[in-house]
């Protein structure tokens, strides 16, 4: 069942490849703001993943996201989700992101919950 307070975590230590000099979203060696963005959408995954009905998954839909703080390579960093509303197929986190020292991250994500072979049938149909 879907309900808000749903919460889960996201962790990965800063690699080269997740640099905003190697993305191209800046030019520094410090964690990229995409790479920010996915690890959210990590955390919001593994808050739904035991709670899907088989055949069902979500899909990002919409992020607003601040990101407060660098966090330089080789750093642990760690993404919280919890669901703050469920309105029908639509679901709201409120999220937030860490490294040892500060509050890297913090915003909103919203995720649809889809029929899985459906959504990749119509992905499919434009090739």
């Amino acid at each position: 069942m879907l309900e808000v307070g749903l919460a889960a975590t996201a962790t990965a230590s800063v690699e080269p490849a997740m640099l905003a000099s190697t993305v191209g979203s800046g030019s520094l060696e410090v964690l990229a703001t995409p790479w920010l963005v996915a690890l959210v959408e990590r955390a919001a995954c593994a808050a739904l993943e035991a709670h899907l009905p088989d055949g069902q998954t979500s899909v990002g839909t919409r992020i607003d996201l601040k990101h407060l703080a660098a966090t330089p390579l080789g750093a642990e960093v760690r993404a919280r989700a919890e669901v703050v509303e469920v309105d029908g197929r639509r679901l709201v986190f409120r999220v937030e992101a860490f490294d040892a020292h500060d509050k890297i991250g913090e915003g909103t994500h919203e995720r649809a919950l889809v029929d899985a072979q459906r959504l990749l049938a119509r992905a499919n149909a434009k090739r």
